[in-house]
């Protein structure tokens, strides 16, 4: 009984070999004849595909296979090797080429993307995966049935048995195209979507058809969910934009009164000191490259601050009430910080790097992808307004700033320095512009004319909001983000943008104190 079991073990031992081993009569089957008969060597082929047979298809791929009399011969080079053997073998002098078509080399692709199927590495298996969810093919069943009872892990089978009623979808057969149909209601990919719309342009049975439509109809309620919250992200994307923008708007005109036509400069300073910083990483410190952007934004912040300090102590201070001159002043000052910066950086846009932390995005659902570097100027956004209000609301220099711009000559008559607090409440402004301008170099090219793109929006912001109102500001910021981009989902970004400025004239002649309204004694002067 015991030897019986042996010679059991031992047969089935061979078998198995023979079985998953490469034959030279499939080596020539794969290799000559015609394409259909070829593909049907292939087909099977992968049922029992072992390193040698992937091998041979990727040399076929490669047009490495060559033949010499009646062997087959995988050439690399200058070397000729046997496919079954593995071993060098002498080159001949009279090799003929394998010619392989378009659609051979199709399938050929087709199957190195199944035998991926196999792979030690859960990626690797998973890209397979959707390379033949993209791809189907009712030849590859018994491939996918062979993958599927070796998969464990749950999420890879959900998609590998999509991909098997992908590849029925195409069959002969009315009750398996049924069955296809009804499975991929399940799934939540775009690919899975087309694969559907295609199918139900030629199906002619009208019970396939209505199982058709039906599972479109849930697939598409699935990724109409992703659809909107992809506009709304956006539209918080946009809107911590902007109030990165008005931040420092909103100190400059909405506390200070000053109308600064400088300020998209400003941001363009703080993203050009961005860049600087960047430079400075790569060439002297490239081991820690990717924190470049830690130091950038303290440096950012720096810079734009004593630009705005020095604008403000030369220019600005003369011209305290009167709104008309410091908008015709720092329009001047805007062209005379875009000329130097043209000539200091020529007039070409600048390419800021993410770090590799903040390249790629989270992947929330099949056609939602949350790129980080937006998700970085979110939170971003976030902690520069935290830390405003933290400094406007709770420290001295905001106490401070507050009661100069509420009542100047009591506060003077307090002791408090007005002069020295324009400076600093200016130089803040023009600080968080630079925040700003750091920020937006993650997203984009830097350029001289960088802040001309933002200084309009920051002002409609700051106005919308309420003068002086930093909640207004984050309320307008944030609705007109998401606005602007329902709106650009409906009629396009010219008339969307249009629509957003006549909404904003008919709120500002309806309620002329923004959405939030000025209190305390400023509101009364």
């Amino acid at each position: 009984m015991v030897l019986k079991k042996i010679l059991l073990l031992m047969a089935s031992l061979c078998l198995s070999t023979q079985l998953q081993a490469l034959t030279l009569i499939e080596a020539k089957a794969l290799a000559v004849g015609e394409t259909d008969a070829r593909i049907e060597a292939l087909n099977k082929a992968m049922l029992v595909a072992d390193d040698k047979t992937a091998v041979f298809v990727q040399a076929m791929a490669d047009d490495a296979v060559k033949m010499a009399g009646d062997k087959v011969l995988i050439v690399k080079d200058a070397k000729a090797f046997d496919p079954i053997t593995g071993t060098e073998t002498p080159l001949s002098v009279d090799l003929e080429d394998i010619i392989n078509n378009n659609r051979m080399r199709g399938e050929l692709d087709t199957a190195l993307a199944a035998l991926k199927l196999f792979s030690k590495d859960e990626g690797i298996r998973a890209a397979a995966i959707q390379a033949l969810l993209k791809d189907p093919d009712e030849a590859k069943l018994p491939l996918l049935d062979k993958a599927l009872s070796a998969e464990t892990l749950p999420a890879l089978k959900s998609q590998l048995t999509l991909a098997r009623a992908a590849a029925m979808l195409g069959s002969a057969d009315k009750i398996k195209r049924m069955e296809a149909a009804k499975a991929l209601a399940d799934s939540k990919d775009p690919a899975t979507q087309l694969l559907l719309n295609d199918r139900l342009k030629i199906e002619v049975e009208p019970d396939v058809k209505a199982q058709l439509q039906s599972s479109l109809t849930k697939i598409q309620s699935t990724l109409g969910l992703g659809d909107k919250l992809g506009i709304l992200f956006t539209g918080i994307s946009l809107g911590s934009i902007l109030l990165l923008a008005a931040l420092g708007l909103a100190i400059t005109y909405g506390l200070m009164g000053v109308i600064n036509m400088a300020h998209g400069e400003l941001i363009m300073i703080g993203a050009y000191a961005t860049y600087m910083v960047q430079g400075l990483f790569r060439n002297y410190l490239p081991d820690v490259f990717d924190w470049y952007l830690i130091a950038a934004i303290p440096v950012a912040f720096i810079t734009s601050a004593l630009v705005g300090a020095a604008v403000e102590r030369s220019v600005i201070r003369f011209l305290y009430g009167r709104p008309l001159e410091t908008l015709l002043a720092t329009w001047g000052i805007s062209l005379m910080l875009m000329q130097l910066v043209r000539s200091i950086f020529g007039a070409q846009n600048v390419g800021v790097e993410n770090p590799s932390w903040m390249s790629g995005g989270l992947a929330v659902l099949p056609n939602l992808s949350l790129p980080y570097n937006r998700l970085f100027i979110v939170l971003f956004a976030v902690f520069v307004l935290v830390g405003v209000w933290l400094l406007i609301s709770k420290t001295r220099l905001g106490l401070f700033v507050r009661g100069v711009t509420q009542n100047r000559p009591i506060a003077s008559c307090m002791g408090v320095n007005t002069v020295r607090i324009d400076t600093y409440a200016f130089s803040l402004g023009s600080g968080i512009a630079g925040l700003a301008g750091c920020a937006l170099s993650q997203i984009g090219n830097v350029g001289p004319d960088l802040g001309q793109s933002y200084i309009v929006d920051s002002f409609m912001v700051v106005v919308l909001g309420g003068v002086g109102q930093l909640a207004g500001t984050v309320y307008a910021a944030m609705g007109l983000g998401i606005l602007n981009k329902f709106l650009e989902g409906w009629a396009g970004a010219v008339l969307a943008k249009i629509a957003i400025l006549v909404f904003i004239i008919i709120f500002i002649q309806k309620r002329p104190q923004g959405i939030f309204a000025m209190k305390g004694r400023s509101a009364e002067a």
